[in-house]
């Protein structure tokens, strides 16, 4: 899953999400369409940097993130557009009447979630030194479900804006500021599987068990979150369910946080010493607070130079640690502790 700008996935992935954006443009209109659209952007951006905030020890490419969203925006919207209206349109011929709901509550939640949740699969198989643990499998899965609320959004603020154009705010107020992370955390759950059976597992039965625990919970939630508004029962559902499991999923994230921070310092232990790496340095390293005030600190001292050595020597050694952790799993030869050091001291420069 190694997008670039240049490559067929890339060119692929933006004609599905243009399709996409037409096919909404068709049943909106240009006012409405145009409205729906900035409506649904402009707050982006926002949600992103809150979700990134979580991903404080190793944080991902920005090339990742940035497919993984785009997948969400085009390839699993435009797969959920075409197979939901197909599945809506053969129980409203089949049934008389009843295919939205239907669509709604049955098919939707387990098209979309399969959707959005293959973008996580394709990353955890293509990009194994990208996706360790469940903190990866959470911020994968906000990007992919960001991508996907914020072009569904579209379609969602042009119909109220199209049918309420005196008042299309309560569903602004809803989708965009009451529950925006909804689609995320759906997927999430997926994302928690995956991040499970990596960190746990080196293959066998908790390697497919767990990915498809997390699927079918992802796939349960969204169709409860989908029944309560067929039932008009937003609030009940947010509060009683949707609260809860987002307050456990970043329990669940601040766990593998702990993790990722024992990690660094098993992994890092044997260099201090050597003269890369001081035991104050691996204390700072093991800890977000200790992070910060060292990138602070060299900042203070060096101005904006000092900052950026600080910032790639961490990064360096965070790179270390994960792939010891890595090699160690997978029983592959280690990488000599000289050439670590020479990589620490070379990020100081």
């Amino acid at each position: 899953m190694h997008w670039t700008s240049r490559s067929r996935p890339f060119h692929i992935a933006l004609l599905l999400g243009a399709l996409s954006l037409l096919i909404m443009l068709g049943e909106l209109g240009p006012h409405a369409f145009m409205a729906g659209l900035a409506l649904a952007v402009v707050p982006v951006p926002a949600y992103v940097i809150l979700a990134l905030w979580l991903d404080r020890f190793e944080p991902e490419p920005v090339r990742m993130l940035a497919t993984t969203f785009l997948w969400g925006a085009s390839v699993a919207v435009f797969l959920s557009l075409v197979i939901n209206s197909l599945v809506a349109g053969l129980a409203d011929a089949m049934l008389g009447g009843m295919g939205d709901q239907l669509a709604a509550l049955l098919a939707a939640p387990l098209v979309e979630e399969a959707a959005k949740g293959l973008a996580l699969l394709l990353v955890f198989l293509q990009a194994r030194d990208e996706f360790d643990n469940v903190t990866d499998g959470v911020i994968y899965a906000a990007m992919v479900g960001l991508g996907f609320a914020m072009t569904e959004n579209v379609l969602y603020y042009g119909r109220a804006i199209a049918e309420l154009p005196g008042d299309p705010w309560p569903v602004f107020l809803r989708r965009g500021l009451a529950s925006p992370f909804a689609h995320p955390l759906f997927t999430a759950m997926t994302g928690i599987g995956l991040g499970m059976a990596r960190e746990r597992s080196r293959g066998g039965r908790e390697l497919l068990f767990l990915p498809l625990v997390g699927f079918l919970v992802a796939v349960m939630l969204h169709a409860a979150w989908n029944l309560s508004a067929l039932l008009d029962r937003f609030a009940p559902t947010y509060l009683l369910v949707m609260v809860p499991i987002f307050a456990g999923t970043l329990l669940v994230v601040r766990d593998s946080l702990r993790r990722e921070s024992q990690v660094i310092r098993d992994q890092l232990a044997h260099l201090c010493g050597s003269g890369a790496l001081t035991t104050d340095e691996l204390a700072a390293l093991c800890s977000v607070r200790g992070r910060l005030e060292a990138t602070l600190r060299a900042a203070r001292h060096e101005g904006l130079s000092g900052w950026r050595r600080r910032s790639r020597f961490q990064r360096a050694a965070t790179e270390i640690a994960f792939h010891r952790w890595r090699t160690a799993r997978d029983g592959t030869e280690q990488r000599p502790a000289a050439d670590e050091e020479q990589e620490l001291r070379a990020a100081r420069r």
